[in-house]
């Protein structure tokens, strides 16, 4: 038990002072649409090509580099 209550300490011990983050006040609960909006703002910006871009070019640098 000793051991354990050592670990928690530890682990409380290295978290970040603003750890209060997580009890915040919610101003738009609507998740949904906030969902939508970022993603029509993805797509809109173009990061949806650079996204796709680099997982073909890391996909051909893994079979590239892997033996067998």
């Amino acid at each position: 038990m000793h051991y354990f209550s050592d670990s928690i300490s530890q682990l409380f011990w290295h978290l970040p002072v603003n750890a209060s983050l997580l009890a915040q006040n919610i101003t738009d609960p609507n998740i949904i649409d906030q969902m939508q909006k970022a993603w029509n703002h993805f797509i809109q910006t173009g990061q949806v090509w650079a996204l796709l871009i680099g997982l073909v070019i890391g996909y051909m640098i893994r079979n590239l580099t892997s033996y067998g």
